[in-house]
């Protein structure tokens, strides 16, 4: 757009580390006028969706809001949801569990049939609340009730236990989405609650950058937890080679890693203001 006179270079690099950096000044490409004109249209997409969907959301939900290409789409999914939530019909079903115990054995244990139907539950209903299991004893309140009364002095035993190896991995890093999920889910963080701490810890150096689709991480910050972790729990607790992580997404843009802590804490980035622009433009693809 400004014709420089100087030439001018496209530096592309998927994470903010020191080798990231090298490398992409090593392997310099040309700008790409096709993905500038692609950007472009995206631009008027959104405004032609934007205008149009705005003023309705101002006027349902609240004022200030924006909506483009991509939110309309989410808008759409939210009302249809809505929808079906409104049709919904909710259905009543009971359950029984017991509290035995033998010495410093005790333990709960959950009915599971009744005359040699299993006990109904939530994905045993349609969503109108008609069940739909044939074999399924459908527990109302008076006939759990009256079952757990008939079983209160009853005699019980176990007859076998079963023991089946199970194996747990660890879960995948952050995206900036699992980060809202889990933040939601353990803290009651809002969506924008858990943003606004995730940019105080970005820009004082706690964390790498937040806004991501990506669970790819850096070889360098790899290699340095593999390394501490070694140092501090010993080498047989770290596995032959790194577990490496790939997006869901099919369309997942993978311009930034995995949100993680960075390798060297102490040294936090330099801090950008959170309107410029620079803070996403100077990462992007």
């Amino acid at each position: 757009m400004l014709k420089p006179k100087v030439p001018v270079y496209r530096m592309t690099f998927g994470e903010i580390t020191k080798e990231a950096i090298h490398r992409a000044m090593d392997n310099l490409r040309d700008v790409d006028t096709a993905l500038v004109d692609a950007q472009e249209t995206r631009r008027v997409l959104d405004r032609l969706y934007g205008y149009e969907i705005s003023p309705v959301l101002w006027r349902k939900v609240a004022r200030g809001l924006s909506a483009g290409r991509v939110q309309s789409v989410v808008t759409r999914m939210v009302v249809d949801r809505e929808r079906e939530r409104m049709a919904f019909k909710a259905a009543s079903y009971w359950d029984i569990t017991g509290q035995f115990g033998a010495g410093t054995g005790a333990f709960k244990a959950k009915l599971a049939s009744v005359d040699g139907a299993k006990v109904a539950s939530g994905r045993d209903f349609n969503d109108d609340g008609v069940l739909t299991s044939r074999n399924a004893a459908h527990l109302n309140e008076e006939l759990a009730t009256s079952l757990a009364a008939g079983l209160q002095d009853a005699d019980f035993r176990v007859r076998s236990v079963d023991t089946k190896p199970y194996t747990r991995r660890p879960a995948a890093p952050f995206t900036t989405s699992t980060l809202q999920q889990e933040a939601g889910r353990k803290l009651r963080f809002s969506s924008k609650s858990t943003m606004q701490v995730a940019q105080r810890l970005y820009e004082n150096g706690y964390i790498t950058y937040m806004r991501t689709d990506s669970s790819a991480l850096s070889d360098e910050a790899v290699t340095a937890a593999r390394r501490q972790a070694s140092e501090l729990y010993g080498p047989e607790y770290i596995p032959a080679s790194p577990r490496v992580y790939t997006s869901k997404a099919a369309n997942a843009q993978e311009a930034h890693e995995a949100i993680r802590p960075p390798v060297t804490p102490s040294a936090p980035p330099r801090r950008w203001p959170s309107s410029s622009p620079a803070t996403s433009s100077a990462c992007t693809n």
